[in-house]
């Protein structure tokens, strides 16, 4: 990571559906134009998010992975058509914020997390209520959009 002009060579994004998280992903999309790096977004499946009867079916939860990588796989479209040279796709499960810090950090090699402050109500409550963790705990710079 380049220090001097204040730029990050690979920066990584959390989307949900969420405004803020889509103001992220835009924050990000910009940054990485600007500075030339490497944009990572990631999302995070939630098995919280299921019932019992949707958790024991395995049907269920490669379903919802396969919607999942299809959403990751129209950011990607978005931010190449915006003019980001490179862009990787990284989906997690779990916590959203434990599995960020502990997971997808140390392997996207991430120097700079970009994620949204609100948290969507539902099914889609991905990121929000979790930013107050990944601020504390991070590894990395992180920026919060609101």
């Amino acid at each position: 990571m380049s220090k001097q002009n204040n730029t990050f060579e690979r920066v990584l994004v959390g989307v949900d559906d969420s405004a803020d998280a889509q103001l992220a992903f835009r924050y990000a999309m910009h940054r990485c134009i600007k500075d030339n790096s490497t944009l990572i977004i990631t999302s995070i499946l939630e098995s919280g998010d299921m019932n019992v009867y949707q958790a024991l079916t395995r049907d269920y939860v490669h379903g919802e992975r396969k919607d999942l990588e299809e959403h990751m796989q129209e950011y990607r479209k978005i931010a190449l058509d915006a003019g980001v040279q490179k862009v990787e796709l990284v989906i997690g499960e779990g916590d959203p914020g434990e599995t960020i810090v502990k997971d997808i950090i140390p392997a996207a090699k991430a120097d700079l997390l970009v994620i949204g402050s609100l948290s969507k109500k539902g099914i889609r409550k991905y990121f929000g209520s979790q930013a107050a963790y990944m601020a504390k705990y991070s590894p990395i710079s992180i920026m919060i959009i609101r």
